[in-house]
């Protein structure tokens, strides 16, 4: 088995850019297959499902393969996240694993609640639906027990460096590739061109005028904002300050504590809006009592960003999608369902929104938003 593993990961090294252009196009394809044949959203999710799982294994292996290297040397520097995030990975095992279950569950609960959901009771799909919230709930405790400080989501580190500055594979490693890189010594100049030490001065009218000063490049503008800032130069661990007060520890839990309230609560009770309104409550409780951050903590900012922005899916939730969204985009999709190119996007949405309708999972973990980030990211490392 070790060697089989071994050969995998030397397969992967080596045809790193073929692997991640093939990811990046399988996650297009799980956009495109539900409503297509039955149970095609059981075929998309358990897809999603693998390529996201196999994307951890790969960022981790491939993460391991840069630090080995001694001659390598980041072009951009890692983000904050990154940084923070591998920096308790190293420090605590208990986090790294923690932080990877936490993970990966998330990747599969949609797709267990569609099997349960074909296979099993309703009540039984919320039972299951609370167990999971209950592990991930005490993860997430776990986690935030070992850091004293506010958690960080995904709480893994992201892909954050580019293929092409990955070391260059032996080609030994596999009959089929060309070499890695192109012969060291110059092509030779033919003898007739040997005497010809005057070039040829071009025509005026053939030269492009030269850029006028005050343009940027688009290479000063892709290079601008990576440029060191006070979070690039402070140690990981201080980049998101500790939990000092019963208060800080009293958001954190309802933070956590939300998603299980939630879920319980509609397990019970989903004609009425109290889970809805309980959880926004919630939310905008915890939001109002966490602490104010200082301008150099970008990586809290930031985070505190993200749960702010997470807000607006409660548009897709409850009695709010019932009689708000879904209504608006019914007529959306059925105005442009005749339009060319804007019918592929009616079609999509109707595709789409039974899904909402019928698991849980499909908003209240934020599944549409991750398989965006994931498919924009995908696109980026490629």
């Amino acid at each position: 088995m070790s060697s089989a593993l071994a050969r995998y990961e030397a397969f992967l090294v080596n045809n790193v850019s073929v692997i991640s252009s093939l990811e990046s196009s399988l996650r297009s394809v799980t956009w495109l297959l539900p409503g297509r044949f039955k149970d095609a959203e059981l075929a998309s999710e358990a897809l999603a499902a693998l390529l996201n799982t196999a994307s951890l294994y790969h960022d981790t292996l491939l993460n391991r393969v840069m630090q080995s290297d001694p001659k390598y040397k980041p072009l951009i520097p890692s983000s904050p996240h990154s940084r923070y995030t591998r920096a308790w990975a190293k420090k605590d095992s208990r986090y790294k694993w923690f932080a990877r279950t936490l993970e990966v569950l998330r990747y599969l609960e949609l797709l267990i609640e569609m099997g349960l959901r074909r296979k099993t009771s309703n009540r039984t799909r919320w039972r299951v639906v609370i167990l999971i919230e209950c592990v991930k709930a005490i993860l997430r405790f776990a986690l935030l027990r070992i850091t004293r400080r506010p958690l960080v989501g995904p709480p893994v580190p992201e892909r954050d460096f580019d293929i092409a500055s990955l070391p260059p594979p032996s080609n030994s490693s596999s009959p089929t590739l060309a070499p890695s890189s192109p012969s060291s010594s110059p092509p030779q100049t033919p003898d007739h061109l040997k005497n010809n030490h005057v070039p040829l001065q071009p025509h005026h009218l053939l030269v492009p005028p030269p850029p006028p000063i005050t343009a940027v490049s688009p290479v000063d503008d892709f290079l601008l904002p990576k440029a060191l800032s006070t979070s690039s130069v402070k140690a990981p661990f201080a980049l998101v300050k500790s939990l000092s007060s019963p208060r800080d520890w009293l958001v954190e839990s309802l933070y956590i504590l939300r998603p299980l309230i939630y879920a319980i609560m509609l397990s019970h009770d989903q004609e009425t809006n109290n889970p809805l309104v309980t959880s926004i409550a919630l939310e905008m409780i915890s939001r109002n009592l966490r602490r104010k951050v200082s301008v150099p903590s970008s990586l809290e900012r930031s985070e505190y960003t993200r749960r702010d922005r997470d807000i607006l899916w409660y548009l897709f939730r409850g009695a709010i999608w019932r009689s708000f969204t879904r209504p608006k985009l019914d007529v959306v999709a059925d105005r442009v369902a005749n339009i060319p190119l804007l019918g592929i996007a009616s079609a999509f949405l109707k595709d789409w929104m039974p899904l909402i309708d019928e698991y849980y999972y499909c908003t209240s973990d934020l599944i549409l938003l991750r398989r965006i980030s994931d498919e924009k990211f995908a696109d980026t490392s490629s």
